[in-house]
Formats: C-alpha cells, sequence, structure tokens
C-alpha cells in the first residue's frame, strides 16, 4: 500500500491496484496504490479511512477484462458482484447473505453502465470468463472490495475500469503489453470527470 499525497474533506481519492494503472495520473488529487486482489484492496482503503479524514468522493481507476466480445473502452460500472464467494451457499449455511451484489447508482436504479464480477483469481482462461459472462460483463480483482469499504465509510465511490484484455486464453500477456496505454485512457478520463477541488 502507498498513498501518494494528502487526503482532505473536499477532494477526491483515487484508488488504483498497481502504479502500472496510475502512471499518467496529474494533478493535486492523493491517489492510493493498493496492491491486487480483495484483501489488499480493502485493506488499504479501510486503513487510509480509518485515519479520520474522508475524501469527498473515492474513485477507483483501473484495468478489467472483458467477459463479452465486443467490449473495449472506459466504463463507469453500475453493479459490482463477488465472483468467487458462494452467496447462496453461505446463506444456506447461516441464513445470513454474504457478499451482496452492490449498487452504485446514486439512486439505485439500474443505471446504464456495465455489471462488474471481482475475484481474486486473474481471469485468463476461456471456459471461466464464459462462465462469468453469464453475470457480468467485466472482470476486476478489487472493485467489489473497495466498493464494499466506502459503503461502510460512507463515502461516495465510483469504480471506472478500462478495458484491457478479453479475460480469455493470453490475458495475461495482453494486460502487460495494454496497461501503459489503459493508463493514459484512465487519466483522461479522470482530468474530464473528477474535479481536483
Amino acid at each position: 500500500m502507498e498513498l501518494i499525497g494528502e487526503m482532505s474533506p473536499g477532494r477526491p481519492l483515487f484508488v488504483l491496484a498497481v502504479k502500472e494503472e496510475a502512471a499518467e495520473l496529474r494533478g493535486t488529487a492523493p491517489v492510493l496504490l493498493t496492491g491486487m486482489g480483495k484483501v489488499n484492496a480493502a485493506a488499504a482503503l479501510a486503513g487510509v479511512l480509518g485515519r479520520g479524514v474522508l475524501p469527498r468522493e473515492i474513485v477507483n481507476l483501473g484495468t478489467a477484462g472483458a467477459l463479452r466480445p465486443g467490449w473495449t473502452g472506459t466504463h463507469v460500472i453500475t453493479r459490482v458482484i463477488q465472483h468467487d464467494l458462494d452467496s447462496r451457499l453461505l446463506a444456506g449455511l447461516t441464513g445470513e447473505v454474504y457478499g451482496a451484489p452492490i449498487t452504485l447508482t446514486e439512486d439505485g436504479g439500474d443505471g446504464d453502465g456495465p455489471v462488474l464480477a471481482t475475484g481474486d483469481s486473474f481471469i485468463s482462461d476461456d471456459a471461466a470468463r464464459d462462465r462469468l459472462a453469464e453475470q457480468a460483463a467485466l472482470v476486476d480483482m478489487e472493485g467489489y472490495a473497495l466498493a464494499h469499504v466506502a459503503r461502510q465509510s460512507g463515502v461516495p465511490i465510483r469504480l471506472v475500469k478500462h478495458v484491457s484484455d478479453d479475460a480469455g486464453d493470453g490475458a495475461a500477456r495482453t494486460w502487460r503489453e495494454s496497461v501503459a496505454a489503459c493508463a493514459v485512457e484512465l487519466a483522461r478520463w479522470a482530468e474530464r470527470n473528477v474535479p481536483s477541488e
């Protein structure tokens, strides 16, 4: 975990998994690099928010794999789910709901953005991609954890994902080759859509 800059109530906090995704960000807003995966993301964001200074909003910028053909570009997520937590089984065992989907629209409506599936597995085979495509359009490794921590802390959050690969065979190679270009697009989106003050 690395926090670059100083948090304040009037400014946003950009949250990204790794420095490669944040390489093109410019400006005065602080940046939190969490590391990859749900545990790293949740621990880093909870630790920073637990210091007592809450940002105006959290903006999670990052790369995502496309689960369906034709998905490219930058997307603001409407709903996020965990693909590696068997919520139905746990509810059957305990009677409690763990890991319910999180809707990110302010009015609770459906919105027009895609569903993001978050899990600790980097999806790099066609069978896993096709199975997840039944539930979501995009996949990442941090979004759900960040949305959960933000919601518990009462801080608004936006999840913004740029498609880096097709989440199938060869996805790891494609991510390495495309992350620099993704960082440029994420920085452009941030400059247009997130006032720093």
